[in-house]
């Protein structure tokens, strides 16, 4: 009688190990989804802020000289006044077209509201 008590604890402790592996494995690949999802994810979030950095680079370029040639414009309204009023016109466009350069460079970086996590 012994024996067959021991037997059988012997085997309950066996299949209930069993039965603890088999529900380890589905948490397992879950976590292994949960991270290539997170990879994905910041390979994203990588590349929209490599591709920015250019743009918001050549933004801030352009917006700057419009404004410089804005501010040439306006002092030599006093002295030529044809010349001056040209380049204040011209400077004024090409310091909106930096400005609108700037604006799409940071909507880039933008993914969006973020989303509240799952939890499980």
């Amino acid at each position: 009688m012994k024996i067959f008590l021991v037997l059988f604890f012997i085997t309950c402790c066996a299949f209930g190990n069993l039965h603890a592996q088999v529900q380890d494995k589905p948490n397992l690949d879950s976590l292994v989804n949960a991270v290539v999802k997170l990879e994905k994810e910041m390979y994203q979030v990588n590349l929209n802020l490599y591709q920015s950095k250019r743009q918001l680079k050549t933004g801030i370029f352009v917006a700057t000289l419009g404004y410089t040639v804005t501010i040439i414009g306006g002092q030599l309204l006093g002295t030529n006044p044809e010349l001056g009023e040209a380049l204040l016109y011209t400077g004024g466009a090409i310091g909106i077209a930096g400005t609108v350069v700037l604006v799409k460079g940071f909507n880039k970086i933008s993914l969006g509201p973020p989303q509240k996590p799952r939890h499980y």
